[in-house]
């Protein structure tokens, strides 16, 4: 019997390059048969390395992204499993562009059967890298737009899928009595608002100057904070929640990268086992991050600035993990809910009925610090010129329509864009956690917590706080107020379904945090149909050992100095087979130093020096001329230690059938 996933595969495949959309319907996942009731917390944490061959069209920047040709950071998902009183959840923390449906309701379907977490209870969140792969996307308009080629992948999709089930099994099979602690702490000065006079339009906003030191001020400081212990052995997990754009690292950039995000996680974990010697698996998800970003030196958006920014957030996330440690409790409230709205339906909620989705012409200007060049001169693409008021009849207020409603409907049809609208929302001991499939800026986020904690109280519920997540479990471009849609800069020209759609959002939230305030596991998902156009860009793994073997380059390993953009870096070549020959997910690299006993691996501030780290990077240079069936590779080792005395080598890893490889000293 095939699983869903292979299901999926199966059915995606066949429609592979074909030029109509392929349909692939998926029935209402099962629910699981009421938990009986556990005394005390049960926790388990697992990861799982996504990193992809070479190949993979990059989701982010749109038509200005790029192939990833290897990777300089690794794209990761990491799990949390919390188990208490009737309920059960997975909160999954992925090194990807956004949560997608189609992957969340293949985990889920997968997941249902064969642990006791419901769908109502598997959170997909994401750290919105703009360097990830694409084409997995629950709607046909993300897979065609997001990235720099078009179309869903169902390879990629499936592994993804396969990848973050296994995680979330492992995670759930490795169970353990457990505490808990959450809070939060404020973190400045390393994100800025980058649209900050849509920003102060907000009535709410009472400070309405536009000086420059004010962007650094009018950002959601708010840095959230799970932490799990292990009932004896010591930390075990942490998951954190923080407001920054994965926009730390230039689009021109061709590897692979978590961007801010990879920072952050390690240097939380790193933080957490220099005071207990433990290390655990740590995870980090978006907040309310739409119109805020990396605070780093204007024009160095380089690996040197994302690491400066990301190592400073995740110091402050230890930090307050170690603050938690008299909080943790083995009493904890779990409650779950989970709903899908159909705005095909044009259902009213609280009054409010939203327009047809459409693009605003601000979007294709770009956002501030990827803007597009020219365009985001010229009216009406221009961000922060809307269409004047006497004009702005439809739905759709003062954006204007990219094309014209009807040429837009022909570029974009409507049934491309998402129309099934996912919300959650989670009780987890004090903290309650919203989960949205769209970009929420800081003052929509505001509205949402400060609503949210109203039903709360009402219903009785004791909170500390509400956090809210942006881009999970599916992506639905923007979420900004109705006075930032107004201004109609970036943000507003993003929000697809109009100028209501937060009082629309707001009022959905509000029902399901009351329901869940009432119980422990709402949901009330559906079956559902995606469909798209197919393409396949994931290179295929070969058999183990296949292609030529790997051999150095000959010219050993080659210093570069540093550049304005890029960190002194040394580099040792080879080459071998195709990229499918080898498993891009599994080590493959490391650094040796010579020592008196003999080679040993070469370790850093941060940690070992390998390509699971900072600073160890490897790319595809391409099939190599007139040398059938060979591909050209580098690993580069960045920031390496200038002119201390040594020795030091490149290793290639055992990996996919080819054996070790040392490469010879340098100095």
């Amino acid at each position: 019997m095939t699983s869903p996933i292979e299901q999926f595969f199966e059915q995606a495949a066949a429609g592979l390059d074909r030029e109509d959309r392929t349909r692939f319907p998926m029935p209402a996942v099962g629910r699981p048969a009421q938990l009986a009731a556990v005394p005390n917390l049960l926790a388990g944490a697992a990861e799982v390395d996504l990193t992809p061959p070479p190949g993979m069209p990059k989701s982010g920047h749109s038509r200005n992204s790029q192939d990833g040709v290897g990777f300089r950071t690794r794209i990761r998902a990491r799990v949390l499993y919390l188990r208490a009183g009737r309920a059960a959840v997975a909160l999954i923390a992925s090194d990807l562009h956004a949560g997608s449906a189609v992957v969340h309701r293949l985990v889920a379907a997968e997941v249902t059967a064969t642990t006791d977490v419901p769908l109502a209870g598997l959170f997909m969140g994401a750290t919105h890298t703009h360097a990830g792969p694409g084409q997995y996307h629950g709607s046909d308009f993300y897979n065609r737009w997001a990235s720099n080629r078009p179309g869903l992948d169902p390879a990629w999709t499936a592994y993804l899928a396969e990848r973050i089930t296994a995680a979330v099994r492992t995670a759930y099979e490795t169970r353990v009595p457990a505490r808990l602690a959450a809070g939060s702490t404020e973190v400045w000065g390393y994100t800025r608002n980058r649209s900050l006079i849509a920003h102060v339009d907000n009535r709410s906003v009472a400070d309405k100057r536009t000086e420059r030191q004010r962007i650094y001020a009018a950002i959601n400081p708010w840095l959230h904070l799970i932490r799990v212990d292990r009932e004896e052995g010591g930390p075990l997990a942490a998951l954190a929640l923080f407001s920054i754009h994965g926009t730390g690292i230039s689009r021109h950039d061709p590897a692979y990268n978590a961007d801010v995000w990879a920072y952050i996680a390690g240097e939380m974990a790193q933080g957490i086992e220099a005071r207990t010697g433990v290390r655990p698996i740590t995870g980090a998800v978006e907040g309310t991050h739409g119109d805020v970003t990396p605070a780093v030196r204007p024009g160095l958006l380089v690996y040197a600035e994302a690491e400066r920014v990301g190592r400073g957030i995740g110091a402050a996330a230890a930090d307050l993990h170690d603050r938690l440690e008299s909080r943790l409790s083995s009493q904890v409230r779990l409650a779950t809910g989970y709903r899908e709205i159909d705005l095909a339906g044009h259902p009213v909620i609280g009054g409010v009925r939203l327009a047809d989705p459409a693009v605003g012409t601000a979007k294709l200007a770009g956002a501030v610090e990827n803007s597009t060049p020219v365009l985001d001169r010229i009216p009406p693409f221009r961000p922060g010129f809307p269409k004047p008021s006497l004009l702005a009849r439809s739905r759709q207020g003062r954006k204007w329509v990219f094309g014209g409603q009807r040429l837009h409907n022909r570029f974009a049809p409507l049934s491309a864009y998402p129309h099934i609208l996912p919300v959650q929302f989670m009780l987890i001991g004090p903290m309650a956690l919203l989960a949205l499939p769209f970009e929420i800026t800081v003052e929509a986020g505001r509205r949402l917590e400060n609503d949210l904690t109203t039903v709360l109280a009402d219903r009785g519920a004791a909170v500390d706080g509400v956090a809210v997540s942006s881009a999970a479990n599916d992506y639905w471009d923007y979420l900004t107020t109705p006075e930032e849609y107004d201004r109609q800069c970036y943000e507003g020209a993003s929000n697809l379904y109009g100028p209501n759609t937060l009082g629309f959002v707001s009022a959905a939230a509000g029902r399901l945090a009351a329901d869940v305030a009432a119980g422990d596991v709402i949901d009330q998902s559906m079956g559902r149909e995606f469909a798209g156009h197919v393409r396949g860009y994931l290179t295929p793994t070969g058999l183990p050992g296949s292609g030529p073997r790997r051999r150095p380059d000959g010219g050993g390993a080659r210093f570069f100095d540093a550049e304005r953009w890029n960190d002194a870096y040394w580099e040792f070549g080879w080459s071998g087979g195709a990229p499918g020959s080898l498993h891009w997910d599994q080590p493959l690299v490391r650094v040796e130093r010579l020592t008196p006993g003999g080679w040993v691996a070469a370790t850093e501030e941060t940690g070992p020096v390998d390509d699971a780290g900072y600073h160890l990077g490897v790319f595809h240079l391409g099939a190599v001329e007139g040398d059938d069936g060979r591909h050209a590779y580098a690993a580069r080792w960045y920031q390496p230690p200038l002119g201390a005395p040594g020795q030091w080598r490149f290793v290639l890893v055992a990996n996919h059938g080819h054996p070790e490889l040392a490469g010879d000293p340098f100095d």
